[in-house]
């Protein structure tokens, strides 16, 4: 009869140890936001993902960028001197495709080609097709998005019969939706540094060196896998 008691009491333990584990089981990293009812579930799987926080990101991870938008001229120094130019804004536009590799949760690596045009007073068009290594972090808010990178490569330019084929630099910045698993947008801004050092019987001229400083702005849809 004595061992009635032991039983009952085993059997106590391991009910209040089950209901624990269950606990934490819903209360443990699933990326779940609690708070927000289930939906009905048509057999997509989007009602989880109504109810889903996107994790940070994993080593691996990949995107790849489809932006479109328009670009204004801002500033050109020809030997250390502002100069009137000749656009006005907004003059041109720019499509842009690119590549991002994820090495940690924030930090990433990758690739972009575009295309921009801008358009003279006298309706003559430059064309510029940069070409370039980006590197960047990114931070991240439930299913907002905030990737902020630099850009170094190389621009071929080309204006009527004159080409010329320099480097160039970029700051830019942007914000995301997390749309669904696969897909986010949002909108891109960047700052870009032309230079151009011609030269002349194979000699440098610095009187004739130029900066020119552009700004875009441009609607962004990223592809996640």
């Amino acid at each position: 009869m004595q061992k009635a008691p032991a039983f009952f009491l085993l059997l106590a333990l391991c009910c209040f140890a089950g209901q624990n584990v269950t606990l934490y089981a819903q209360q443990g990293g699933s990326g779940y936001d609690e708070t927000i009812p289930d939906g009905e579930d048509d057999g997509s799987g989007e009602s989880d993902w109504n109810r889903y926080i996107p994790d940070l990101y994993s080593k691996g991870d990949q995107t790849f960028t489809i932006s479109a938008g328009t670009i204004f001229p801002i500033v050109f120094l020809n030997n250390g001197k502002v100069i009137t130019h000749n656009f006005t804004p907004p003059v041109g536009g720019v499509g842009t495709l690119a590549y991002s590799r994820f090495l940690s949760p924030n930090f990433f690596l990758g690739g972009e080609l575009e295309v921009k045009f801008n358009y003279t007073l006298g309706q003559n068009a430059v064309f510029i097709i940069p070409i370039g290594l980006r590197v960047g972090w990114q931070f991240v808010f439930r299913r907002f998005e905030f990737p902020l990178y630099a850009v170094i490569g190389m621009a071929p330019q080309k204006y009527l019969d004159l080409g010329y084929f320099g480097m160039y630099l970029k700051g830019a910045g942007s914000a995301y939706y997390r749309f669904n698993p696969n897909w986010s947008f949002g909108l891109s801004a960047d700052w870009n540094w032309y230079p151009q050092w011609p030269m002349k019987d194979g000699k440098r001229t610095p009187d004739k060196d130029m900066y020119a400083n552009i700004i875009g702005v441009a609607l962004s849809a990223r592809y996640h896998f």
